[in-house]
């Protein structure tokens, strides 16, 4: 029997309107990835147009926030129609806010998320917390059904110092506090491995920038977006990238080629 060689791309898009604006239909195109999961895409499927719902060669799924609009959001583009797709851990409080989308492929489960952001209020960085701990056991329900994982999005959180450029000026800024980054160490420890860490040891290559400082000019920025395999899934992983080339949004696409 063939593999099916894969390739997937992650991008948190700040606004699929107004990445649309910046030519993403034709980059999609272009690229040609077999799935694709934007997170932040701040819209719910009625207000976004013909052209955005349905991209030639590819199917999509919408997540949006019921609780405030133009917030949160996600979505995927697949060539390969997944056998089901979900919208949510089945918590309301999680899952009002749009922000998860899971996919069955039958090889794998992909879970597309866009994990909250905790800079706003000690409230919300608590409710990120919380989240953290739904999507870990949400996930390991799924692992102990023998399920192979595929986990990608927006996590908000730079795991380890060399994934961001300054580390030491940010150790008290939500994306960088110890609380955050023993959670990312808790879910490593799970059987989950960050594929890009897997293929690239190098410091410097991150994936969102501060708009209002040009940090992309100086490339000073943060990993905070991810692709995740379960570790039954390990050896199916032929390769992970980041495309700080792309542009549109003040975050950049990242991905991971499989065999499934």
């Amino acid at each position: 029997m063939n593999k099916n060689s894969l390739r997937l791309l992650s991008w948190n898009v700040n606004g699929i309107r107004a990445v649309q604006k910046k030519g993403f239909i034709d980059w999609v195109l272009k690229d040609n990835p077999d799935v694709l999961c934007l997170q932040e895409t701040k819209a719910a499927p009625e207000q976004l147009s013909d052209e955005l719902l349905n991209i030639n060669g590819y199917k999509s799924y919408f997540s949006s926030s019921i609780v405030k609009k133009g917030y949160s959001g996600v979505a995927i583009y697949t060539k390969e129609e997944p056998i089901k797709v979900e919208h949510g851990f089945g918590i309301p409080k999680y899952d009002d806010e749009g922000r998860i989308l899971i996919a069955d492929y039958k090889n794998f489960v992909l879970i597309n998320i866009y994990f909250p952001n905790g800079k706003m209020s000690p409230e919300r960085l608590q409710y990120k917390m919380d989240f953290y701990d739904a999507f870990l056991n949400y996930a390991e329900d799924l692992k102990s059904k023998g399920k192979k994982l595929v986990i990608c999005g927006d996590v908000n959180t730079a795991h380890k110092e060399i994934d961001l450029a300054r580390p030491k000026e940010n150790e008290k800024v939500s994306g960088f506090l110890p609380i955050e980054r023993e959670w990312m160490d808790k879910f490593i420890s799970h059987g989950y491995l960050d594929t890009f860490r897997m293929f690239n040891n190098q410091p410097e290559q991150y994936s969102w920038w501060d708009m209002q400082t040009r940090a992309r000019d100086r490339n000073v920025g943060w990993r905070i977006d991810y692709f995740f395999v379960s570790d039954n899934f390990k050896n199916n992983v032929k390769d992970a990238f980041i495309l700080p080339d792309v542009m549109g949004s003040d975050h950049c696409p990242v991905g991971i080629k499989i065999e499934n």
